[in-house]
């Protein structure tokens, strides 16, 4: 059996630097892209992300993270955020480590997660983002969707008789509550 060599722990001054440069690469992001529409997640987490620094900052809604990722201009300050459910976060880390680090994350209880339609009945189809899907009683149909919120949307506009989504995303969109799943405590991560 061989031994594996340890690399020697890295001095105090190093670690010390390195943070250094983390939180200079921090106070760099000025704008934050994630995923929308109105209503989601990760919007309230970005803008939770600037007001814990007491900053102000541009939160830029998008489809699908991938599709924000496209749109990020690191030179401008630009990062994106994303949360550590999403189905596809690792192919996101791992297919742009050309073009980003995981910089930052934390723990924010989500808006309630609610199942709703439109008008409080009991719905047989429902529109829901693959990450909550596990929220759906058994026995109801299915139908995904790009984001909690667009979940809404799609319930509003007849394409399913309910959604899976955020209470603020049900009361913009004048949706009637069917169960209320309550917050859920959630990481969401920052790469820039």
């Amino acid at each position: 059996m061989s031994e594996l060599s340890v690399p020697e722990v890295a001095s105090v001054e190093i670690v010390e630097h390195a943070l250094e440069d983390h939180s200079a690469l921090l106070d760099r992001v000025q704008a934050i892209h994630t995923l929308g529409p109105q209503g989601t997640n990760c919007e309230a987490a970005a803008r939770k992300w600037f007001a814990d620094r007491g900053r102000t900052g541009r939160v830029v809604l998008h489809p699908t993270l991938e599709a924000a990722a496209e749109h990020v201009n690191r030179d401008a300050g630009e990062a994106v955020l994303g949360c550590a459910v999403y189905p596809e976060l690792h192919n996101f880390v791992f297919l742009n480590l050309h073009r980003f680090q995981l910089v930052d994350s934390f723990v924010m209880p989500t808006h309630n997660m609610i199942l709703a339609s439109r008008d409080g009945s009991w719905p047989a189809t429902v529109s829901s983002h693959p990450a909550p899907v596990g929220l759906i009683p058994t026995g109801i149909s299915v139908r995904l969707v790009s984001s909690n919120a667009q979940a809404s949307l799609d319930c509003l506009a007849g394409l399913s008789d309910g959604c899976i989504t955020t209470a603020v995303a049900a009361a913009a969109n004048g949706l009637k509550l069917v169960q209320d799943f309550g917050p859920v405590p959630m990481v969401f991560t920052l790469h820039f």
